[in-house]
């Protein structure tokens, strides 16, 4: 049931498009959506009943807000900025990167030829995209070798090794007119888009005439060409439409998740798709639309001449976002080709369906159970701590960071230990637990649903002490105990402690052994960091002339201590080091 707070703001709501924010008890965005209706499409998430993801979404939220739009198209591009603004966990995450090798003629007075996966608008004309970088790359020679544009800056007056082996128009030599350079253009621009027919034609009659006059090496030199042209333009046999460049999009859902399946069609010919599968929280038809406009307007992609979209979806809206022909193909082949897109999706969608779920129980799955064994929320956000030290030296702490039971690396933290002496497990712990989190209280962070502690009874109380007694925080703090064979063998709870029952075999106690697993694995990595910088310093200690500059650069140098010891005198002496320092330094290397 919603708060007052929500329902209060649900009587409010405008009849107008425009965008929503939802909120979780921290304040923190955590989905964005775009609504034709606002009123009817934020009501929705808290009336009915819903799928077990959207559920989740709507568990999660304490608050709202909107803004509103004049326009659906408006709502669209306000949805993309807020999204890549706020990065909420829920919303589909179109990363920068997913982008595809593209063939590049630039705006420059010599142009060039070159293989980019940035689409700028910067006036140069783009060609793609293309499969791999592999298959940009062999296109590209076989352009360079019919079309020799320059290849490299040059010096003027001297002429590179591309000029003398005919690859090179050679602008470093001599006066190439503005003419010869918008001919080449054309003659690429035309092979590009389809006319690799009559270019290969052309090196057919070439290799024949070559042939006649015995000269089989030219002939072979225009049969390799014709090869490549072959290999890596023609391989692909869909039957064609005709030959306009253009994207086709399906979609299907199934069970709470969407696949949305791209072909890139070019010169008639199928030469790429792109798959995304992802949760699905909103209307399909709607986030549908959101995925398309990511797709082109933050990802970036080349924009074709047209686009083929699937039944149920406003094409208007798209049109007008884009700026480009769309359709909606009702028969015919056209029809075929977005029929065939939406079959991709769905068996996709299906095979993969079990591995998704399988990976939903292991994570998300696995916190919900650990939160009902325990009496507490699912802990979405756990951190937990481990100690470590050697006879008491260089003690270290560590913290992993685990979101929804997958770790989050960027949450992980170290901690040299500033105030204890020795082997403390018990002051470290106090320490580390108060750094952690004034820390978070200070920079306003999101704090834990569960603290997690590698170690006994003492250092519970210890962390519980801190955050209650001296910091004020109500956060469930639980510990991992361990067999003698250093195995994850219970959790510990409650006031007073007392052991969790939880299946040996089940997904929650698997988390747990992930989770105190990978605590131990970057605190002990640390410690050894820790401990090798530091014993290395210690052999260069006392040594007049030598201070921690001087210990960098030492070691910056040579690379490892084996390798000093094995340097003579004048090399050490090489870089800045006094002689008599130089003599002092490796004596002792060599006795230890």
């Amino acid at each position: 049931m919603p708060n007052q707070t929500i329902k209060n703001k649900l009587a409010l709501l405008p009849d107008m498009p425009g965008c929503y924010l939802m909120k979780d008890s921290n304040g923190t965005i955590i989905y964005v959506g775009k609504a034709k209706v606002l009123k009817n499409r934020v009501r929705s998430y808290f009336t009915g009943s819903h799928d077990g993801k959207t559920q989740r979404l709507v568990n999660d939220i304490t608050d709202f807000e909107y803004i509103i739009t004049s326009s659906n198209v408006e709502a669209l591009l306000l949805e993309i900025n807020l999204i890549k603004k706020h990065d909420p966990k829920y919303n589909i995450m179109l990363k920068d990167d997913k982008t595809y090798p593209y063939i590049k003629i630039t705006n420059e007075r010599h142009p060039r030829l070159i293989i980019t996966r940035k689409v700028l608008n910067d006036k140069a004309k783009y060609f793609g995209p293309y499969p791999n970088v592999t298959a940009a790359n062999e296109t590209k020679k076989i352009i360079e070798k019919l079309y020799p544009l320059r290849k490299c800056n040059g010096r003027p007056g001297r002429a590179c090794l591309y000029y003398h082996i005919g690859l090179c128009i050679g602008p470093c030599i001599r006066d190439v007119s503005q003419q010869e350079y918008i001919d080449m253009i054309e003659k690429i621009t035309r092979f590009l888009n389809g006319g690799h027919a009559a270019v290969k034609k052309e090196l057919t009659d070439k290799m024949s005439s070559a042939a006649e006059k015995l000269d089989f090496e030219k002939a072979a030199e225009f049969r390799d060409q014709i090869s490549n042209i072959e290999i890596t333009l023609e391989k692909q046999t869909m039957t064609s439409i005709d030959f306009t460049d253009r994207d086709v999009f399906g979609y299907a859902v199934y069970k709470g998740w969407m696949c949305v399946q791209v072909f890139f069609v070019r010169q008639g010919k199928l030469i790429e798709r792109d798959v995304s599968i992802f949760p699905c929280y909103d209307d399909p038809a709607e986030e549908f639309l959101s995925y398309i406009a990511q797709f082109y307007k933050r990802v970036n992609h080349l924009l074709p001449n047209e686009i083929f979209l699937p039944d149920s979806v406003d094409a208007e809206t798209i049109k007008a976002l884009l700026g480009i022909p769309v359709f909606v193909p009702k028969r015919g082949n056209k029809k075929d080709l977005t029929m065939l897109a939406y079959k991709n999706a769905k068996v996709a969608l299906k095979e993969k369906f079990s591995l998704l779920a399988r990976d939903e129980e292991r994570t998300l799955g696995a916190v919900e159970l650990l939160g009902e064994a325990m009496g507490i929320p699912a802990p979405r956000l756990i951190e937990a701590f481990d100690n470590s030290n050697i006879m008491g030296t260089n003690p270290v702490s560590a913290m992993v960071s685990f979101t929804d039971g997958r770790p989050n690396k960027n949450g992980y933290r170290k901690y040299k230990i500033k105030t204890v002496e020795g082997a403390d497990d018990y002051a470290t712990m106090r320490e580390v637990i108060r750094r952690r989190y004034w820390r978070v209280l200070k920079e306003k962070m999101p704090l834990p649903d569960l603290v997690l502690i590698d170690g006994g009874k003492g250092q519970i109380e210890i962390a519980k002490d801190v955050l209650e007694n001296e910091l004020g925080l109500d956060i469930p703090v639980a510990g991992l105990a361990k067999d003698d064979k250093h195995r994850t063998s219970m959790l510990l709870f409650g006031d007073p402690l007392e052991t969790i029952p939880l299946e040996r075999t089940s997904e929650s106690f698997y988390l747990l052994q992930r989770i105190q697993d990978e605590v131990h694995r970057f605190a002990i990595t640390f410690h050894r960091q820790l401990r090798s910088k530091n014993s290395f310093s210690s052999l260069l200690d006392g040594i007049a002339g030598i201070g921690p500059k001087r210990k960098k650069e030492l070691l910056k140098h040579f690379g490892s201590v084996k390798k000093m010891k094995e340097a003579t005198v004048e090399e050490v002496h090489a870089l800045g080091i006094p002689e008599s320092a130089a003599k002092v330094l490796l004596e002792k290397l060599q006795k230890n």
